[in-house]
């Protein structure tokens, strides 16, 4: 009989990680979660999945075994992305406890008293010059401290299959006293743009743009942005700094293009900075387009208002992303068992 590959989730969301891992052959025993219209989403698709909908600074100072019904050490995966404020750097030593007060301190207390075989620590990019460095040095030291060797990497959506140009820092840990072998995924041939993923899309809703927003986009075309536009519209439309000569975001009056992967989805599809206009029609993506551009299955039900379905979409990690580092991670604890 094969033996069960564990995990447990933490920052969940509305599923991205956790539908990856799953496909991937890792079972959950709990998913921990704040936002309730999120948890909904969850629970709606997958009713028998254990949803904990709490605050994870209410969790994670109880008898963690106990709650979950699990042995320290039992535990194969922990997995989420919590966010990562300046933590303080005084001593020498950066323990667990100078990240107090944060969410990943909470994070880190799970990994402690569980002492997961292997965990996924998600986070943006940005994570890596933050505070010029000091928080992630932060965050490797208290992995270290609390018992594991962090392998770390920025990975693109785009190099796995999905047609997005997100990157997101992923870390994986090993916990040192079983000498855990790693590899991150290795990059797929098939690079996908929008035209290939953006085909028979079933119907949702969709935001809308201003009458004024949608007159202005009407100039600009497929692959096009702001310096694209009249020069009586483009000084009033472009940012500040590329009048000035330094620049400037090119997602404003931004359009997609078919044979382009998709700019990184927004949690809202109507922002000013961060355009993601329909390549043919001038609208912003529809729920649906965003979830498929995600990778999400069509199947997946996002529960809530509009803008909240977009929110969660946008917050996910792509289950495809996901799929990936899962697979690596089975072949790693499979690897372990057999030893």
């Amino acid at each position: 009989m094969e033996q069960k590959i564990l995990g447990l989730e933490l920052f969940a969301g509305a599923g991205g990680m956790a539908i990856g891992l799953e496909k991937a052959g890792i079972e959950s025993i709990g998913f921990l979660e704040i936002d309730r219209t999120a948890c909904k989403t969850l629970k709606e698709n997958r009713p028998k999945w254990n949803v904990i909908c709490e605050d994870i600074t209410k969790i994670s100072g109880l008898d963690l075994e106990k709650y979950f019904n699990i042995k320290k050490g039992e535990l194969d995966l922990i997995s989420g992305g919590s966010p990562c404020q300046s933590f303080s750097t005084v001593g020498k030593k950066m323990g667990l406890e100078d990240a107090r007060g944060t969410l990943f301190f909470h994070y880190a207390t799970f990994i402690e008293k569980l002492k997961p075989k292997m965990f996924i620590f998600e986070n943006v990019k940005g994570l890596l010059s933050h505070d010029k460095g000091k928080t992630f040095e932060t965050v490797l030291e208290i992995f270290d401290n609390i018992g594991y060797d962090v392998e770390w990497k920025v990975m693109k959506a785009w190099d796995y299959g999905i047609a997005q140009k997100r990157e997101r820092f992923i870390a994986i840990g090993k916990r040192k006293d079983l000498k855990i072998q790693f590899n991150f995924p290795e990059v797929h041939k098939y690079k996908p743009v929008l035209k290939d993923v953006l085909k028979d899309v079933p119907e949702s809703p969709c935001a809308k743009y201003s009458e004024k927003r949608a007159k202005i986009l009407k100039y600009v075309p497929q692959g096009g942005w702001w310096k694209d536009l009249p020069p009586e519209i483009k000084s009033e439309y472009a940012p500040k700094q590329a009048i000035e000569g330094n620049g400037g975001s090119t997602g404003v009056a931004r359009r997609l293009s078919w044979d382009e992967p998709c700019l990184t989805i927004m949690t809202t599809p109507i922002g000013k900075m961060t355009e993601r206009c329909h390549p043919d029609e001038t609208r912003p993506l529809s729920v649906r387009e965003t979830a498929r551009i995600q990778s999400f299955p069509d199947e997946w039900q996002f529960c809530g208002k509009m803008s909240e379905q977009y929110k969660q979409i946008g917050n996910a990690v792509p289950p495809l992303l996901a799929y990936e580092i899962g697979k690596e991670i089975k072949k790693s604890i499979e690897n372990l068992m057999k030893k």
